[in-house]
């Protein structure tokens, strides 16, 4: 098998002017058909996830890289490519990034959103590029840091090469999703993408590794505002928040609840570094009223654990088991996976919180409120109705 190694046109100049942008948008906006998009960050490296290179390829119009540091507005770019095709892989990594130097789709057909649909056992570019093309791709550069200028030359020719084969392999892929009757699936997926949004989390310090190790409300508090520090040192230096003291540093030091500098634990040399910081959010936990210590659990939304079902409702717990049964069998025979035809969530807050009544049409109803696109309440509806009357 052959790899693919060098791009059709050469390594292009990297973009880094405004009128080389205008270059660039003229050629763009003079291409014909889709255009695929890809952006490289700096995770690991640097705070956020801000793109640091922009790869664009328009047959036609060829294969573009800009520096969207050097060049942060791309509204000449997007209003180059109007309202043309966007053809990403994995689109939900790059959507937030795209958008925030002026660039988001009108319409767009996600790769690796395709390939799981297809049901092929890997998704990721390489592997989708492999088994549709017989090409193999280097992927050694994808976790570097991209925020490093100039960037060096095999980092471009991989990520002029990552769109070079987006196009082609959309026809493919388009065909064999026609072809396996799955197309009207991928539109509706690809449609829901154009107003996707990352969840925002609340209390995102509650995810800290480590955190329920914790006994006590203040001890919640503590790595509360050590987690807030931590991300304030951050965003201030753009350094990724795990380049200033790991998960489990925090959690070190929270057990130790120092009040002094000379009380940090050791073991961690990173804690040293910013020592003042670290005790200033101890001591600004420890004096925290008890009402203002963070609760421990948080109030849960939304249905009970699956696994509690069968003390709390065993009705509910057998037909959302039936109904799971048949999802499984539906998605094994599609060869697509089960999370891709409904995720877990919406399906255990319909079971749980039924409509009024239990028809096809009030199912497919009470789905597309939590979310589910038409084509998944089609399938899922009927698999319902027929739970729900083998359990009344």
């Amino acid at each position: 098998m052959t790899e693919l190694l060098h791009p059709v046109d050469g390594i292009p100049e990297v973009v880094a002017s405004e009128r080389e942008l205008t270059t660039a948008a003229t050629a763009i906006a003079a291409g014909q058909g889709p255009i695929g998009i890809d952006a490289e960050r700096a995770s690991g490296f640097r705070y956020g996830q801000r793109a640091y290179l922009v790869q664009l390829r328009r047959e036609g119009a060829g294969t573009w890289l800009i520096d969207p540091i050097a060049c942060p507005d791309l509204t000449p770019i997007a209003e180059a490519i109007g309202s043309a095709e966007w053809i990403l892989h994995a689109a939900t990594q790059d959507l937030p990034c795209l958008a925030e130097v002026g660039l988001r789709p009108r319409q767009l057909f996600d790769t690796e959103l395709a390939a799981r649909l297809l049901g092929l056992p890997r998704v990721g570019l390489a592997a989708v590029v492999e088994h549709y093309l017989g090409v193999t791709m280097a992927k050694e550069h994808s976790a570097a840091d991209w925020s490093t200028r100039p960037l060096p030359e095999p980092w471009l020719r991989y990520a002029a090469l990552d769109v070079e084969v987006l196009d082609e392999l959309r026809n493919l892929m388009g065909v064999d999703l026609a072809k396996s009757g799955k197309a009207q699936w991928a539109r509706e997926e690809f449609d829901a993408l154009l107003s996707w949004s990352p969840a925002i989390r609340v209390d995102p310090w509650r995810r800290t590794s480590g955190l329920t190790t914790l006994k006590t409300r203040r001890g919640y508090a503590i790595v509360r505002e050590l987690w807030l520090a931590r991300d304030e040192i951050a965003q201030d230096r753009d350094i990724s928040v795990s380049r200033i003291l790991p998960d489990r540093a925090l959690i070190d030091i929270a057990l130790a609840a120092p009040r002094r500098v000379d009380e940090l634990p050791s073991g961690h040399g990173a804690i040293r570094r910013f020592a003042r910081q670290w005790v200033a959010a101890v001591v600004a936990a420890l004096n925290l009223p008890e009402d203002d210590l963070p609760l421990r659990q948080l109030p849960a939304e939304g249905p009970p654990p699956a696994r509690a079902w069968a003390e709390k409702n065993p009705v509910a717990a057998a037909r959302l088991s039936a109904t799971r049964a048949e999802l499984t069998a539906f998605a094994e025979e599609h060869s697509v996976p089960i999370e891709n035809v409904c995720s877990p969530e919406p399906l255990r807050r319909v079971v749980w919180s039924p409509p009024a009544t239990w028809d096809e049409a009030s199912f497919v109803e009470a789905l597309g409120e939590t979310g589910v696109r038409p084509w998944q309440a089609e399938i899922v509806a009927p698999l319902l109705v027929t739970a729900f009357a083998a359990h009344p």
